[in-house]
């Protein structure tokens, strides 16, 4: 196979041009002894791996990306609004890899840190991201997996997945110091759109994450017109809600048929987890199973783990069973929902 760097000069000026990277360029180079073969590398410059170093290598990677190959960051300080609008496919996606000090910023604090547009099959994994309005934005992107990423100190949302971004996840990452202007309007994760049901960011799964402390809205905050995600294994820090824009709990679930299991959470400011129902029909179907919530401390008007305001046997079902836990509150759930 074939190994890409974007740090050496392009060997011919046909291949920069057919690049199309103008002064940087993406040079073939032999693969390393020992090296082992990346998936998707097929020894042409669709496949194979990219080695930057620079701020404008980053940019011209992703724009030069294609199915198969995997961008890998050395560690250090990226610049800028960086984004991705090249789709993998499933048997050939696109990674960008590096450690958590190769770390995208940006030089106004606005903007995206990352934004997949369009960009659909691809892995981030073990980049850090901070110092931009969003993080990492996923939008119109099928199939994006996050892996193992550090996003925080970003004015609004950490990460986004929304305009019908499907079937994503986000796992084994950390998000924290999110909406650092304290309006209540920077959530740790956020799936689907406010106040829409075109938004059909459907299916995506938040896995093993550590959320919080300092998220300025809810930890997650589940979108209606969203449906069928999986909210398991997550450890939610609520230090940091104010209540401003109603982010007074970890999970905000107003999307339908929603899994919220073996997650725990300390320091909110009145609820652990709850549902509402923005919008006729939504809201509904969420399994509560196997949650730990820690109330201490809390002084909001209801305070239970699980607070359902949407709720109707047979049109509007909920499910709390009965190994949800809690310390402190009031309760498990509100009176009037069943736990079985």
């Amino acid at each position: 196979m074939t190994y890409l760097s974007a740090r050496r000069p392009a060997r011919t000026p046909a291949l920069a041009a057919a690049l199309g990277l103008g002064a940087v360029a993406l040079t073939l180079l032999p693969a390393p002894a020992g090296a082992a073969p990346v998936a998707g590398a097929s020894g042409s410059a669709a496949g194979g791996v990219v080695e930057v170093a620079t701020a404008k290598e980053l940019q011209a990677a992703l724009t030069a990306a294609a199915p198969g190959r995997t961008i890998r960051l050395a560690d250090g300080t990226y610049k800028g609004n960086f984004k991705a609008t090249t789709p993998g496919t499933a048997a050939a996606r696109i990674t960008l890899t590096g450690s958590p000090k190769a770390v995208l910023t940006t030089t106004t604090g606005g903007g995206n840190g990352l934004h997949l547009n369009g960009a659909a099959y691809w892995t981030v994994r073990g980049v850090t991201v901070t110092g931009a309005q969003k993080g990492i934005m996923v939008d119109a992107a099928d199939h994006v997996e996050i892996d193992g990423v550090t996003v925080h100190h970003v004015t609004m949302e950490g990460v986004h997945f929304r305009n019908s971004s499907s079937y994503g996840v986000l796992r084994n990452s950390t998000v924290r110091d999110t909406g650092t202007a304290h309006d209540g309007k920077g959530e740790g994760v956020y799936v689907g759109t406010a106040n829409t049901l075109t938004d059909h960011s459907d299916h995506v799964r938040i896995l093993n994450n550590v959320i919080g402390p300092g998220i300025g809205g809810e930890n997650i905050d589940l979108k209606e017109g969203t449906t069928g995600g999986l909210i398991s294994g997550n450890t939610f820090d609520g230090n940091g809600l104010t209540d401003v824009n109603y982010d007074d709990s970890w999970v905000d679930v107003k999307g339908n048929d929603y899994v919220v299991e073996n997650n725990s959470g300390v320091r909110t400011r009145n609820d652990g987890f709850q549902t509402h129902s923005q919008a006729a029909g939504w809201g509904c179907g969420t399994v509560f199973r196997n949650n730990r919530s820690d109330l201490t401390g809390a002084t909001g008007p209801t305070r239970y783990a699980i607070d359902v305001t949407a709720y109707a046997p047979g049109s509007c079902p909920t499910t709390v069973t009965a190994d949800n836990t809690v310390t402190g509150g009031r309760g498990v759930v509100n009176p009037g929902i069943p736990v079985g």
